[in-house]
């Protein structure tokens, strides 16, 4: 699968979560998920189940660890359709 539509699909996902939506135009791969996009570390839970349901896999708490940026993000989801 392309990476730069799963940017976009996962720019999708995320942004019901984020409480300020000026930050929405400004999402790239280096942008921290609770630092830089405010999502509330509770709300991860809920964007991994959209993933999850989107691409019909699985992340494990340790990949859920790793998903710090949108970039982490999507190369794990890339990693997960491969495998």
């Amino acid at each position: 699968m392309d990476k730069k539509k799963i940017i976009k699909e996962l720019i999708e996902i995320i942004t019901p979560y984020v409480p300020e939506k000026e930050l929405i135009d400004n999402i790239d791969e280096s942008k921290e998920l609770i630092n830089d996009l405010h999502i509330n570390s509770a709300h991860i839970v809920d964007i991994v189940l959209d993933v999850e349901e989107k691409y019909d896999i699985m992340i494990d708490d340790d990949a859920i660890g790793k998903m710090n940026t949108v970039g982490e993000s999507v190369s794990m989801i890339m990693e997960k359709i491969k495998s």
